[in-house]
């Protein structure tokens, strides 16, 4: 696992993006920046055990290096399935290619994983029984996320499940305070200095557009679905269940 230097060795003001060059240290980026990820990859192949049917379809929405849909390959019991993995960044696309492909040869009797280069907006969704959308409705303009979650709900059978993490800001500010201090404390345990965690940050300025816990509730709700809970929390990072 190449180790994320990105905002040591990076001085500009570029914004975030999804290049050859995070595509690299991705892994790394991720198991030191975001508090329960793995946890929350753990549950991904549980609720795929338990909700994938027979005959049905699987979406990994804004799949990066493809780890939510290796988790969900692993997990699934059910026979003629398929996973759908998007992701509109070529650098990602082409190593999460890479990955899936060295998975399918260590286990070429699981459910295959069909990796897209798109947007999510634009796939087609159909026959789902289990979508995922992993730290990525996040970096989608507020303006169309309630689009992509209808968009989920209408292609989700009856009793299928979305799979949603996200960052998210807390309503009082004193506690957004704490929890943002927290998370900050969280990445300096994992070796980020201060400086790495200031220039990330200003990168993701206006990249990543968080939103509260309630506003994804209501969206969810507004959208159809019969039941919704965050069933993981760790500081300004929850994941929530969904069910059709």
């Amino acid at each position: 696992m190449s180790e994320d230097t990105i905002y040591t060795e990076n001085d500009d003001d570029e914004p975030f993006r999804f290049n050859d060059e995070v595509a690299r240290v991705f892994p790394d980026m991720l198991r030191r920046s975001i508090p329960g990820y793995a946890a929350s990859l753990e549950a991904i192949g549980s609720l795929a055990a338990r909700y994938v049917k027979q005959g049905t379809l699987c979406y990994d929405l804004g799949c990066s290096l493809g780890a939510a849909s290796i988790v969900m390959r692993q997990g699934i019991r059910a026979a003629d399935c398929r996973i759908v993995a998007v992701d509109n960044a070529p650098a990602m696309v082409s190593r999460c290619r890479e990955i899936v492909e060295e998975d399918r040869t260590r286990s070429p009797e699981r459910t295959p994983i069909e990796v897209v280069e798109g947007d999510v907006l634009d796939t087609e969704l159909a026959n789902a029984s289990m979508v995922v959308l992993n730290y990525t409705l996040q970096f989608l303009a507020v303006d169309n996320r309630d689009e992509m979650i209808r968009k989920v709900f209408d292609a989700l059978i009856d009793g299928g499940v979305l799979m949603l993490s996200e960052k998210v800001v807390d309503p009082d500010l004193a506690m957004e305070a704490l929890l943002v201090d927290l998370h900050h404390e969280h990445k300096r345990r994992n070796d980020y200095s201060a400086l790495e965690i200031s220039r990330k940050r200003a990168a993701l300025e206006n990249v990543l557009i968080p939103e509260t816990v309630k506003d994804h509730r209501d969206r969810l709700m507004r959208s159809g679905f019969s039941s919704a809970a965050v069933w993981l929390r760790y500081f300004n990072f929850v994941s929530i269940i969904a069910i059709r």
